[in-house]
């Protein structure tokens, strides 16, 4: 009896995460590229910047990001959270001094985290089978195409000067690489297995976003 339910466990498990070879094989090389690059920039990132400005370089790729929320919180037919992306844009494009400052949210108008990835859920797209990336982290096969589609009308990416552009590319990775490092303690110390423990975190969250916090109970 044990022995079958521990089988069926483990199909489940490979059902989840099929390329679980070629998984582990990227996670170890993205572990090296962390801790010999993006970390150790993160940290001195993280020390050497005021709050403020921290906070501003936040905020502004945040409101960037605005638009791109707001067509996708369209496309998946909630046209009233839509308007709140779009609200959100025109005020702290404004009076936020090109999304500097999240005057937004001071008046009430919540931020919301949509992407081209949900979109295809909620159309009905399946999610494929669980993938692993080098520095874009982790995926599954419908979350990597609609990480390309998100790349490519991406406006930081669309920027035509080449230094500007690469500049902004990665300040922008170096700074969600430090507003990251909290969680990096508590997932160390809480994962026996850290590759599955940042699967299964990133699969339960995409299911809660997917779900705007509501998923349905899964059979037992």
């Amino acid at each position: 009896m044990a022995l079958a339910c521990a089988g069926q466990v483990l199909a489940e498990e490979n059902s989840q995460d099929p390329y679980e070879g070629f998984n582990r094989s990227m996670f170890a090389v993205n572990e090296a590229i962390d801790k010999y690059a993006a970390k150790p920039v993160a940290q001195v990132y993280d020390n050497a910047v005021p709050l403020p400005v921290k906070a501003g370089v936040g905020n502004f790729f945040g409101n960037v990001g605005d638009l791109w929320i707001g067509v996708n919180s369209a496309l998946q037919g909630k046209f009233s959270d839509a308007g709140v992306d779009i609200g959100r844009l025109l005020i702290n494009s404004t009076v936020g001094i090109f999304g500097l400052f999240d005057v937004a949210s001071e008046l009430g108008l919540e931020k919301h985290d949509e992407d081209f990835g949900q979109t295809l859920a909620v159309w009905g797209v399946g999610s494929g089978g669980y993938l692993f990336w080098p520095v874009i982290g982790p995926r599954n096969v419908r979350d990597t195409a609609g990480f390309g589609v998100d790349s490519f009308v991406d406006p930081v990416w669309r920027v035509e000067r080449v230094s500007v552009r690469n500049s902004m590319v990665a300040l922008r990775f170096v700074d969600v690489r430090a507003s990251l490092l909290p969680a990096d303690k508590v997932v160390e110390e809480a994962a026996l297995d850290k590759y599955a423990y940042i699967r299964d975190a990133y699969q339960q969250r995409r299911r809660n976003q997917i779900f705007d916090g509501r998923p349905p109970r899964l059979d037992d």
